[in-house]
C-alpha cells in the first residue's frame, strides 16, 4: 500500500530528561503549561533530543519524542567510545568530552550521561562547565557530538 509507512525494525529508546511546569500570569488567573525535554536513541550511533510544550505532561512528552525522532544525528563510534577529544562552547555551557578505554564506563554527569548511553557510547569521560541549565547542556552535548570527525 502506497499511503502507509513501513515500521522499521530499529528499536528506538526514549528517556525523559526534564519536565518543567511553566506558569504565566494572565487576566483571570494563571496559564499553566508543561515543557518536556526528551532524548531518543537506538544505542547504535543515532541520537536526538526534542523539546515539547503542551497543556498536559503526556502530550508534551509525545511532541518532544516526535521532534527528537525527526532530528536524529548519526555518530561515528569507535570501540564504544568517542573517536577523539572535543571541547565546545554553546551559549553559557562549555562541554568537554574525552574518549576512555574499554571498561571505564560513562564518567560524565547530568544529561550528557543519558545522551551518550542512548547513542551507544559506553566508555567516555567528560565535564560540563558553566551552566546548570539542563536544556542548554543537552543542546551543547548534541552540538559536540555533531562536531566529531572520523579518524
Amino acid at each position: 500500500m502506497s499511503g502507509q509507512k513501513k515500521e522499521t525494525e530499529i528499536k528506538i529508546e526514549e528517556k525523559v530528561l526534564l519536565i518543567r511546569r511553566v506558569s504565566k500570569k494572565i487576566p483571570g488567573g494563571n496559564y499553566v503549561t508543561f515543557s518536556a525535554l526528551v532524548a531518543v536513541g537506538d544505542k547504535n550511533g543515532r541520537v536526538g533530543i526534542g523539546l515539547g510544550r503542551a497543556l498536559e505532561v503526556p502530550p508534551a512528552i509525545q511532541k518532544a519524542v516526535n521532534y527528537a525522532k525527526k532530528h536524529m544525528i548519526k555518530l561515528n563510534i569507535k570501540n564504544e567510545t568517542l573517536p577523539h577529544e572535543i571541547l565546545i562552547k554553546y551559549k553559557a555551557a562549555r562541554v568537554l568530552l574525552k574518549p576512555a578505554p574499554v571498561g571505564t564506563g560513562l564518567k560524565v554527569g547530568s544529561v550528557a550521561r543519558v545522551i551518550l548511553s542512548l547513542a551507544g557510547i559506553y566508555n567516555a569521560s567528560g565535564k560540563i562547565i558553566g551552566s546548570r541549565n539542563q536544556i542548554v547542556n543537552a543542546y551543547a552535548v548534541i552540538n559536540a557530538l555533531k562536531k566529531l570527525k572520523v579518524k
